[in-house]
C-alpha cells in the first residue's frame, strides 16, 4: 500500500501537497489532457470574476429583494457538522441535520445568528440540484455551466447546487461520484484532499444512522437512530482532532495520520476548484466582512469506466487485508455491519 502512495504521487499527482493552480480558465483540451484523465484536481484563478455574483451577493439587500419570495431548506446541527459522525450513548453513529424549509430571509438571519455557543448552527446545503429549484432567482447572476468544462466533459451538469453558511460549517471526509467545479463567490473554502488510492487511510466503517431534530420552543437538539437501523459507511478520520483526543485518534489511524501528508488548498472569492470524481475532501470555511461564504458548485456525472472498477478493488482489498471496515460496537444487528457502497 505504501508503494502505491508513492507512486501514484511520484508518476501523476506530483510530491507537492499543493494542488495546482492555473492563472485562467484552460481551453478544454488542456483541462481535459491534463487534470480530467489523469483525475488530477487544481484552482483556476480569475474564473468567475465576470460573474454579476461576485459583486451583487455581496450586498444583503440585494439577496433579500431577489429571494423576498423563495422558501429555502436549511439545514441545522449543534455544532455546523451535518452529515458527520457524532457521538451517541457509548459509540459514534452517522448524524444528518435537521432540515427546514423556510422563507429565505429567516433562513439568512438564521446563518448570521449561529452561534457555538448557543449550539446552533445553520447552512444552506440542500444537495438536490437547488440552484436551478430554490434559488432560481439568482440565475441570471451566474453561469448556468462552465463552458470549457462542459466541452471537455461532453455533457451539461447534473446538478448545480448553492451553499451559504458561515465559519462554523464544516463537511467532513467524503468523496462523490461526480466532476465537481466548487466556485467560491464570497469567503474562502479550505479543502484536504486524497486521492481514491488512498482509500485504505480513510478508514470507512459501518455507523448507524441518526438524524437531529431541533425544537424551536426549547432550542435544543434530540440526536435519534433510525428505526429500523440504518448503517451509513462512513470516513472515520477527522483531520483535526481535539487536543484531547488527538493521541488516541493517531493511534487508532495510523494510515491517515502516519502516511503522506493530504493535498491542502484553499479556494477564494473568483476562484473554482476542480474537485475530480472519487477523491475524498474535507471542507472548511472563512467568511467575510458580512460574517458568509457563499459558493455554487457543478455536479457532472462521472465516467463509470476503469477507474471506477479500480477504486473498488482497492476498497475490496482494503476490506481483507487491512481489515479496518468494522462493526460499531453498542448497537445490535451485528449483520448490518458489513462493507457496502457508498
Amino acid at each position: 500500500m505504501e508503494k502505491l502512495w508513492e507512486e501514484v504521487r511520484e508518476l501523476s499527482l506530483g510530491t507537492s501537497t499543493q494542488v495546482e493552480r492555473l492563472d485562467s480558465p484552460p481551453s478544454p483540451l488542456q483541462f481535459l489532457r491534463d487534470f480530467v484523465s489523469p483525475n488530477k484536481p487544481c484552482v483556476i484563478s480569475n474564473a468567475t470574476l465576470h460573474w454579476p455574483a461576485t459583486t451583487a451577493w455581496t450586498s444583503d439587500s440585494y439577496l433579500l429583494q431577489t429571494l423576498a419570495s423563495a422558501t429555502v431548506s436549511v439545514h441545522l446541527t449543534p455544532t455546523g457538522r451535518a452529515d458527520a459522525l457524532a457521538p451517541h450513548s457509548s459509540a459514534l453513529c452517522f448524524a444528518s441535520a435537521h432540515v427546514q424549509r423556510i422563507p429565505f430571509p429567516f433562513a439568512l438571519t438564521a446563518i448570521s445568528n449561529s452561534n457555538l455557543d448557543a449550539k446552533f448552527v445553520a447552512y444552506a446545503q440542500q444537495q438536490n440540484d437547488c440552484f436551478r429549484s430554490e434559488y432560481s432567482g439568482l440565475a441570471a447572476d451566474c453561469e448556468t455551466h462552465i463552458p470549457w468544462a462542459s466541452e471537455a466533459l461532453g455533457c451539461l451538469p447534473e446538478a448545480v447546487n448553492l451553499w451559504i453558511g458561515n465559519h462554523l460549517s464544516e463537511t467532513s471526509f467524503h468523496k462523490d461520484h461526480y466532476e465537481n467545479l466548487y466556485a467560491v463567490v464570497t469567503g474562502e473554502k479550505h479543502f484536504i484532499l486524497l486521492p481514491p488510492t488512498d482509500v485504505h487511510r480513510m478508514y470507512i466503517r459501518n455507523y448507524p444512522a441518526a438524524h437531529y431534530s431541533y425544537s424551536r420552543d426549547t432550542g435544543e437538539f434530540k440526536l435519534e437512530l433510525e428505526d429500523p437501523v440504518r448503517y451509513v459507511p462512513w470516513c472515520s478520520v477527522n483531520p483535526f482532532p481535539s487536543p484531547e483526543t488527538k493521541d488516541a485518534e493517531m493511534s487508532e489511524f495510523p494510515l491517515y495520520f502516519n502516511g503522506p501528508k493530504p493535498f491542502e488548498c484553499t479556494v477564494k472569492a473568483g476562484e473554482i476548484l476542480y474537485l475530480p470524481s472519487m477523491w475524498f475532501h474535507h471542507v472548511r470555511q472563512s467568511q467575510d466582512s458580512r460574517g458568509r461564504t457563499i459558493a455554487i458548485n457543478y455536479w457532472y456525472d462521472m465516467q463509470f469506466d476503469i477507474k471506477y472498477a479500480y477504486f473498488n478493488f482497492l476498497r475490496s482489498i482494503d476490506d481483507l487485508t487491512v481489515g479496518e471496515v468494522k462493526c460499531v460496537e453498542s448497537f445490535s444487528d451485528a449483520s448490518a455491519c458489513d462493507s457496502g457502497d457508498e
